[in-house]
Formats: C-alpha cells, structure tokens, sequence
C-alpha cells in the first residue's frame, strides 16, 4: 500500500473532514485537533498527543517558566479532541479553529512527523 503524505479534501456543511482511508488506521485512538504553530491546525492522532505533547508540555521545566506557559496556553487553547466516525472515517472540525487557520471549506493536510499540518488551500 502506498504511503499518504498529503490529502486535499472539502469540509462537507457539517464542517466534518473525511480522513482517507490508507490513513484512518492511525486514528483508532482517537483525534486532537489543536493550533499550530502558525495559522494552520494540527491534527494528532490521540495516542501520539498523550505519549509525545502532553509529554513535552509537562517536561521539567519550572511552573514559573514562561515560554512552557506559552507553548501550554498555545496548544491547548483551542484543542478539541474526538473519536473518527468509524463508518465513514470522519471528524468535526470546530468553526474557531476554522476562523483561526482561515480554512472556508477548502483544506490541505500535510504529514508532519507524527502529525498532520492542516491549513486553508489557498495557502
């Protein structure tokens, strides 16, 4: 089976996005959708968010420390997290993170790690 790197899809009047098929194993765990580091989302799936981002934003870093607030407040402020539709491998994208990516209905994603990087396809 080939290997998925990039998708393009349109967000249906729910504004559900429908992951591809050769990809939705990788989120039987479930989905976080967060901001990026930019105006685009990420797209986790949920046991690479608990074993990687939660695990970095809770590293030993002092409570005081103001760029590990930064980086807390950044990527939680926003973060919805989901189970797939598993019959048709679909999942909500929330109208704010919408807004804050400025994503219409058009969207790319694009495999970042072990991650996706979603953005407006415009972009």
């Amino acid at each position: 089976m080939a290997s998925v790197d990039y998708f393009e899809r349109k967000l249906d009047d729910k504004h559900r996005l429908t992951i591809p098929t050769e990809i939705r194993n990788e989120f039987t765990s479930g989905v976080v959708l967060t901001r990026g580091f930019g105006q685009y989302l990420h797209l986790y799936p949920k046991i690479v968010w608990d074993r990687e981002v939660e695990a970095a934003l809770n590293a030993n870093g002092s409570i005081l420390d103001e760029k590990i607030a930064d980086l807390n407040v950044q990527f939680r402020r926003g973060k919805t997290e989901a189970e797939l539709d598993q019959k048709q491998g679909r999942v909500t994208v929330e109208q704010h993170l919408l807004d804050f990516a400025k994503i219409d209905r058009s969207l790319v994603a694009v495999r970042a790690g072990a991650y996706w990087r979603i953005m407006a396809a415009d972009v």
